[in-house]
């Protein structure tokens, strides 16, 4: 595979790393970023993996939760610009897909898409309408609906994070839980749902790391399992220090609370998606050139 400038530049980003390391791993690893990443992070090349960091499409996430709280929806909806997803006819959109959501259960976006609004149309039609009203393409990307015999609860960041939070807490702490899950974004609850391939490719890395530095095997393995140790924590909804108070975690204040999460959702705009960077400059010298 090709080794392109822009492939090198994605890893730089991605990485923190020098140009040519960059470029050297991703030969090594015949142009696949991840397994380069990898790579780069067993070296000791890479500074930091800043890929989950890097949001690009725009658009808004909508939560509906039921009086009682015990049934709740959570929807994104991507635009191409964050213009768009500021306006009325899209934020009507969303509130109207939002409630087919609540209302339907769809099984799937195509069900979501062929369900009836409340005007008459299918979502499908009322999307092609927005798209031709606002000239730009509008999606539906996602949806999750969540029931439970405990109590739901939300936090909306602006419009671009949204998290729902099924808690025993009270009211207030669960909305506090839900704006750390906002702001933290641990990947699961506790360390026993962390997928075991996870917890093996991290130690992997932490194995190569630990064996460049030339420490005796005694010395090492407490190294991997003292970061292994860390790594958990720092991925998972109860190790994680709590953002108003950093002294305890999160697993301390449930506990004090005689409290659990059961579970959380957490949409956050255009998360996983890479768009397409735009170089008007050399479009324009290339459009110059063919003049």
């Amino acid at each position: 595979m090709a080794i392109t400038a822009s492939l090198v530049k994605e890893l730089r980003e991605r990485t923190g790393a020098g140009m040519m390391e960059c470029k050297k791993a991703l030969v090594e690893c015949d142009g696949d970023i991840d397994a380069a990443a990898d790579l780069m992070r067993k070296s000791g090349a890479a500074k930091a993996d800043k890929k989950s960091g890097r949001v690009a499409a725009d658009g808004a996430v909508n939560i509906k939760i039921s009086e009682d709280g015990k049934k709740a929806v959570i929807v994104e909806i991507n635009s191409e610009t964050d213009f768009v997803a500021k306006d009325d006819n899209f934020k009507s959109f969303a509130d109207a897909v939002t409630d087919v959501v609540f209302n339907t259960e769809p099984a799937d976006l195509d069900a979501l898409n062929a369900s009836t609004t409340a005007d008459g149309q299918t979502v499908e039609q009322a999307r092609e309408a927005l798209i031709s009203k606002i000239g730009e393409n509008i999606k539906i990307r996602r949806f999750e609906i969540v029931k439970t015999d405990s109590e739901l609860v939300s936090y909306m960041h602006g419009a671009r994070i949204g998290v729902l939070v099924d808690s025993t807490a009270d009211n207030e702490m669960a909305r506090d839980i839900a704006m750390h899950i906002a702001a933290v974004n641990p990947q699961c609850i506790q360390e026993s749902d962390v997928p075991a391939e996870e917890i093996e490719k991290e130690k992997s890395i932490l194995i190569a790391q630990a064996e460049s530095s030339g420490k005796p095997m005694e010395i090492i393995e407490k190294m991997i399992q003292g970061r292994l140790k860390k790594f958990l924590a720092e991925i998972t909804l109860l190790g994680q220090p709590f953002v108003k108070d950093p002294d305890q975690t999160v697993g301390k204040l449930l506990t004090s609370a005689k409290a659990e999460v059961n579970n959380f959702i957490r949409f956050e705009v255009g998360e996983g998606i890479e768009k397409k960077q735009e170089d008007f400059a050399a479009e324009v010298a290339a459009q110059m050139k063919g003049a």
